[in-house]
């Protein structure tokens, strides 16, 4: 392959405004090929300033470029490469917001996280929160956040200017104690991954980008509160290595109160959340369908905020928050177990959700997460392989 010409066909076509320019990824489908094209380009931008905007995922041999025209490569370079549009993803959140108070929120008792701390406070576990970014001052997140990454502005430390992923962090792990508020796994270590802007939308790249990131970082369990309604190879790729590394994703399946749902949350290596109202029904906004693996708290939940307050949200966004502390819980204790095994315990320790008129279970699909009973059954399922051992 002609590395050279490679990257002179792609430097006519890579827009001089790189923040309003369409993008592509641009993926390698043989690994020799790929590092070939990365030694040319780590060679070249430093006499071609342009190609500083093209952005690496190693993870999945691709190169992100700000160029529509990208897909001229193709004619010359078809038997090497995928080329896709890099499509506006976000984030799942549904109106009305509200302000809140600094309580224990009702999804926490509702998954019975309280009388799971007892067992488990999620100490050790590291979550990637691919999000807007965190509120690093808010004093109920002080002690859960680590420093994380900001995809947006690399350098900088990933400050959430959107709200979304300080809400999301406040339910995954924020441990205000009596005096603020207490998330599902307040012992947790949370890296908040900046993939999304101030109005809560992001490139499709940059989750793959964060995704790419939480695997460097071993990373144990990534939250992911967004959906697309269109599939993408290179997401699909790089939920695939996540899984095989061994990187439980916990996705939302999407807000349009439909038998279906997003991706991510769609591809079978995801664990897929829908979202439960306070009578704990499935609620009216949530998606729905046998793809589902388990149903969280979702309406009017209570969380932090930005400029150290608290709000609530509806959302199938915050139904996973809840999902993926009590899978922290769980990890905590069983720290070697597979997110193959990992889904099949939060389906199998689920409550079954109450119906409404009409419905039937099994168009469904799982149940309520249980923390209590997750932890539980992952105790009893530790005894039973030291017994085998």
């Amino acid at each position: 392959m002609d590395y050279y010409g490679f990257w002179q066909m792609l430097l006519g076509e890579i827009s001089p405004a790189p923040k309003n320019a369409e993008r592509r990824i641009v993926t390698f489908n043989d690994a020799r090929q790929y590092a070939g094209a990365l030694s040319e380009w780590k060679a070249l931008k430093a006499k071609k300033p342009e190609l500083r905007q093209v952005q690496i995922s190693p993870l999945i041999r691709a190169f992100v470029v700000p160029a529509a025209g990208a897909g001229k490569l193709l004619y010359k370079y078809e038997d090497s490469l995928s080329i896709e549009e890099d499509s506006r993803i976000q984030v799942h959140a549904v109106a009305p917001e509200k302000s809140g108070t600094a309580v224990m929120p009702w999804g926490v008792r509702a998954i019975h996280a309280p009388q799971a701390w007892s067992r488990s406070t999620g100490v050790h576990v590291k979550i990637g929160v691919i999000d807007t970014g965190a509120d690093y001052r808010h004093p109920d997140l002080r002690h859960s956040l680590a420093s994380g990454v900001n995809l947006l502005h690399r350098g900088m430390l990933p400050l959430d200017d959107n709200g979304h992923g300080t809400h999301i962090a406040g339910t995954l792990a924020a441990a205000g104690g009596t005096r603020g508020m207490m998330g599902v796994a307040p012992r947790a270590q949370l890296y908040p991954v900046k993939a999304f802007d101030h109005s809560g939308s992001a490139y499709v790249s940059d989750i793959v980008l964060g995704i790419d990131w939480c695997v460097q970082n071993k990373i144990d369990i990534i939250n992911m509160s967004f959906g697309m309604k269109t599939r993408s190879k290179a997401l699909h790729d790089v939920v695939i290595k996540a899984y095989r590394a061994g990187i439980a994703i916990i996705a939302s399946s999407g807000n349009d109160g439909k038998r279906g749902g997003d991706y991510p949350a769609r591809y079978p290596e995801t664990i897929a959340v829908g979202a439960l109202d306070r009578r704990h029904r499935v609620a009216a906004f949530s998606n729905r369908g046998p793809y589902i693996d388990v149903y969280g708290p979702g309406e009017g939940v209570p969380s932090c905020w930005l400029k150290e307050g608290y709000k609530e949200m509806s959302g199938t966004s915050m139904a996973t928050s809840h999902v993926t502390g009590a899978a922290a819980l769980l990890l905590a204790l069983r720290p070697g177990l597979s997110p193959r095994e990992l889904k099949l315990l939060l389906r199998r320790t689920a409550s079954p959700v109450r119906l409404r008129k009409g419905q039937r279970r099994s168009a469904l699909g799982g149940g309520a997460a249980d923390a209590l009973r997750l932890l539980r059954a992952g105790a009893r399922a530790k005894r039973a392989t030291a017994a085998k051992a």
